[in-house]
């Protein structure tokens, strides 16, 4: 996915509008129809790739202990004490108590900032997780005028699957 050069593009906050000229069962290969499309000279600014049938999904990547609560907390805490202790080691003569301070100051800070919200959900999540949003199906869009040449350069694809052009 790009991203306009020159800030946000006002235009991603409207519906998409179009014709669908294919419908597949994953990003790559509507991307892969696109990009063929593009081979062949068409028009590709005059496409939209579109998720439909949005789902949040989320996976649990790990169990979530004491020991894993306190030793991120004194992890993150740390590098952030690495880093105060950098800023205050430029206006001291050595760098070495600074830096030492930080790691220590922060990593206590970083235990106790991590283990009072953990021990105050009472173990009612005991796990970590990583959340994404995905679509069940992605279709092409085309503006009308230039549809049916679309919806029929996407039908002689052979895209290597079970997904069918409109």
């Amino acid at each position: 996915m790009t991203t306009p050069p020159h800030g946000r593009n006002p235009l991603l906050r409207e519906r998409p509008s179009g014709w669908p000229v294919g419908s597949f069962e994953s990003y790559a290969r509507a991307q892969r129809a696109v990009d063929t499309l593009s081979d062949q000279n068409f028009p590709v600014d005059k496409l939209t790739i579109v998720g439909v049938d949005l789902m949040e999904v989320e996976s649990v990547t790990g169990r979530l202990t004491w020991g894993r609560v306190l030793g991120g907390g004194a992890m993150s805490g740390a590098w952030m004490g690495v880093f105060i202790g950098l800023l205050l080691g430029i206006f001291n003569s050595t760098y070495a108590a600074p830096i030492l301070t930080g790691i220590v100051m922060g990593a206590v800070f970083g235990v106790v900032m991590a283990a009072v919200p953990y021990a105050l959900s009472r173990g009612q999540r005991d796990f970590t997780s990583a959340t994404t949003i995905v679509a069940g199906r992605y279709d092409v869009l085309c503006e009308p005028d230039l549809a049916p040449r679309a919806r029929d350069a996407i039908a002689r694809m052979n895209l290597g699957g079970a997904d069918a052009g409109e």
